[in-house]
């Protein structure tokens, strides 16, 4: 690889020298070099006769087919954002853990919900007594929600929040925090992650059936690119199908597969496919085995532009950009040896780096055993600014572009994905996919498998089947039960102080949108300005659209 490109071809130079063109900006340095002072060029290119088909399948970062980067300097010009997942228990509680984390240099919010808030309960419904702020913080009224923002710069830093059933509700408390402190909905930023697809194949906390589901994604898609430009309306997550025990590629294809049925629905909404199309993101794992991981990320990359320009027509590069955001691989982290995790959070996040992510979150390496610690988030973050200011890996634009195995592994994954994408349409698209079960069957087979290699020593983890050590008692971070208590106290309050009438008049409204055609989101938030409450406004969608419930699947 030459380090100082000079390509011989004539189309590979002519390319090269319009993508230098692009590289005017500011940089986070004036100049960027390895560790004994090796002056680094932004790009590493093949060699002169090896030139081959790289147009078409490598290209420049910040061009099609993307498989380079979405952006021309990547993190020679801008950092990726490093947004720690958080929240737990109270409000209060959570504001002080985000305040913490900016302090410490964290650089964009991630929102943790309970349970409760998921599945649209309040916190003083029967059914989830025992649950409140137990893996994420406890939302209930647009009083919460002021709580938890409370000193917050919301017109500087994005907001991601980890939301999909009830999505419609949580971005429209944002939005009302945002109103009530003089701050324009175009002036706010962040992500919903609003992705109800994966929740029937992955996750569970899905509320209505897959078709309501479908239109309060899309009702939230078209709301936010007419009313919150800077806001991207939903995440699409091949997170949690990792998690529930799928392989990278089915990872990249089932959550392609997920975005295909959202822009099909939205086209369907007669939504423009470039208007929307900036606006969609994805949420990835980042899982140990890292050259795959690397490989993964750019495959997807690669896939979606030609999906979203190829099918689908887009016309404008923003509209076939995957960007995403990454999280270290939570099912990874082990009750044994627990400080080990932080070995594998590192090599994880590396891997999410050099394969191109917009953001990260890194664990933390006692969340085998129970919520973060505030040191063990520290070290999570310390991970991602060590990464950043140390490795050198951000000096370079694809700093493993061009390594056979990457290239190989990237070309086999999108290869074996778009296979499975193709098994897919046979069924009708990614809804008829999961109606019969097909999607969850695969992911339950792969788990299976991955379980009889640990447990027959093929696949070896450490401290769990190889490396074993005595098992040592960790200090374990816990949720004051009172928590629960002050909460139903609060609702109680808020129930006393607002206006009845009023409430049921928006949630009635709520009720009449729901049975029509048009969108929920302005009487969603009309109904949440009014107080009415996150369980009082999913109940009014319960009575509408009913609840989903899942057929074996077997």
């Amino acid at each position: 690889m030459n380090q100082s490109p000079e390509p011989t071809q004539n189309g590979l130079r002519s390319r090269f020298a319009r993508w230098c063109e692009r590289l005017s900006g500011p940089t986070r340095r004036p100049r960027f070099t390895t560790a004994s002072g090796i002056e680094l060029p932004p790009l590493f290119l093949p060699s002169s006769g090896s030139e081959g088909d790289y147009l078409d399948r490598l290209g420049f970062p910040g061009e099609p087919p993307f498989t380079r980067g979405i952006h021309p300097t990547m993190y020679r010009g801008r950092l990726w954002t490093m947004r720690q997942y958080a929240g737990f228990g109270s409000a209060e509680e959570s504001n002080q853990r985000y305040r913490y984390l900016l302090e410490q240099g964290q650089t964009g919010l991630s929102v943790a919900f309970d349970l409760p808030t998921q599945m649209g309960y309040d916190s003083d419904n029967p059914t989830v007594e025992g649950e409140v702020g137990r893996v994420g913080v406890a939302i209930d009224s647009l009083d919460d929600m002021d709580r938890l923002l409370a000193g917050l710069p919301l017109d500087r830093i994005s907001t991601s929040m980890t939301i999909n059933a009830t999505a419609g509700v949580l971005l429209g408390l944002y939005l009302l925090v945002g109103e009530e402190r003089g701050i324009p909905a175009a002036q706010l930023s962040g992500t919903v992650q609003n992705d109800l697809l994966k929740e029937y194949i992955a996750r569970g906390t899905y509320i209505y059936p897959p078709g309501p589901s479908l239109r309060l994604t899309t009702d939230l898609i078209a709301f936010c690119i007419e009313q919150v430009p800077n806001w991207n309306p939903i995440s699409i997550s091949g997170y949690h199908i990792r998690e529930a025990g799928s392989t990278a590629v089915q990872e990249v294809a089932f959550t392609l597969a997920n975005g295909i049925a959202y822009v099909e629905a939205a086209l369907g909404r007669g939504l423009a496919v470039d208007d929307f199309g900036p606006r969609l993101s994805f949420f990835f794992n980042a899982h140990s085995d890292f050259i795959e991981e690397v490989a993964k990320f750019r495959a997807a990359r690669r896939m979606w532009g030609r999906i979203m320009r190829e099918r689908f027509g887009a016309k404008t590069e923003a509209a076939a950009r995957l960007r995403f955001h990454a999280q270290t691989a939570g099912s990874t982290l082990t009750a044994q040896q627990p400080e080990v995790n932080g070995v594998r959070v590192a090599i994880q996040a590396l891997a999410a780096v050099c394969g191109g992510a917009q953001s990260l979150h890194a664990n933390a390496y006692d969340e085998a055993l129970s919520l973060p610690s505030q040191e063990a988030a520290r070290l999570a973050l310390r991970t991602q600014q060590v990464i950043a200011e140390e490795s050198g890996v951000a000096n370079l634009v694809d700093p493993l572009g061009g390594a056979y195995a990457i290239e190989a592994i990237t070309d086999t994954i999108e290869s074996e994905a778009s296979k499975l994408i193709a098994d897919i349409d046979g069924m009708g698209g990614m809804r008829g996919a999961i109606e019969s079960g097909w999607v969850q069957r695969e992911i339950h087979r792969a788990a299976y498998r991955a379980q009889r290699e640990l447990e027959s020593g093929e696949r070896r983890v450490v401290g769990v089947n190889c490396h074993v050590e005595g098992t040592a008692e960790a200090a374990r971070f816990t949720i004051d039960p009172a928590i629960e208590k002050d909460q139903r106290a609060r609702l109680a309050a808020l129930r006393k102080a607002r206006s009845d009438q009023a409430v049921q008049r928006a949630l009635d409204e709520v009720r009449r949108v729901a049975d029509s055609d048009s969108n929920l989101m302005p009487p969603l938030i009309a109904a949440l300005r009014s107080r009415a409450t996150l369980g009082e406004v999913s109940d009014a969608l319960r009575a509408a659209f009913g609840v989903y419930r899942e057929g074996a699947v077997v």
